[in-house]
C-alpha cells in the first residue's frame, strides 16, 4: 500500500498540520519501531514544511542516545519499548528542535522481538508540547507488522491531534 494513498492516514495528517497552523505551532516527531513513518505521513501533505520542523528516526538504541539525549540508565532499566523512554524521546525531540509539539513512538511490531513482559504489538507513545507535562500511553495493537506500524502511526497523529486541538490557540 502505498503511504501517500492511504486516505486515513491523508486525513488524519492534515487535521495535525490544520490544528499546528491554527496555533503557529511546528511538529517534531521521533520514531523507532515506525521508521519515519509518522514523519512519511505529514509531509505527504503539501504546505507540510509550513508546520513540520524535522523527524528523528531512532532505532536503535545508540542512535536513541546519541540523537535524542535518552538516558542509558533509562534504556538498561525500563527498555526502549517503555513509558519512560518515549518520554525522554519526546523531551528530547523538542530539547533537538524549533518545535513546540513532539510525539515519540516505540514498540514490538514484530513478527519476532515479543516477550512475555513485552508482547508483539506492544506499542509505546509520547506526546510533547513546551512547557507542558508529557502524555504517555501504551497500547496492545492487533495484526502483522504493517498493521501494527500503520495503527501506530494513526493513534500517533490522533494524539498530536488532540494535543494541539486542546491546548490554547
Amino acid at each position: 500500500m502505498e503511504m501517500a494513498m492511504d486516505a486515513e492516514l491523508n486525513a488524519l495528517s492534515r487535521a495535525v498540520g490544520e490544528a499546528l497552523t491554527a496555533r503557529g505551532w511546528m511538529l517534531v516527531t521521533a520514531e523507532s519501531c515506525t521508521g519515519g513513518w509518522v514523519a512519511e505521513a505529514v509531509t505527504a501533505i503539501s504546505g507540510s514544511s509550513a508546520w513540520f520542523d524535522r523527524g528523528f528516526v531512532t532505532y536503535s538504541n545508540s542512535a536513541k542516545v546519541d540523537m535524542l539525549g535518552v538516558s542509558p540508565a533509562t534504556l538498561a532499566t525500563a527498555g526502549a519499548v517503555s513509558e519512560a523512554t518515549v518520554a525522554e524521546m519526546a523531551q528530547g525531540a523538542l530539547e533537538h528542535s524549533t518545535a513546540q509539539l513532539a510525539v515519540a513512538v516505540s514498540g514490538v511490531a514484530g513478527p519476532g522481538g515479543g516477550t512475555l513482559a513485552k508482547p508483539v504489538g506492544m506499542v509505546c507513545l509520547a506526546w510533547a508540547r513546551r512547557g507542558q507535562p508529557i502524555r504517555v500511553r501504551t497500547l496492545q495493537l492487533p495484526g502483522d507488522r504493517a498493521a501494527v506500524r500503520r495503527q501506530s502511526v494513526i493513534h500517533a497523529l490522533r494524539g498530536l491531534i488532540e494535543l494541539a486541538s486542546t491546548a490554547p490557540a
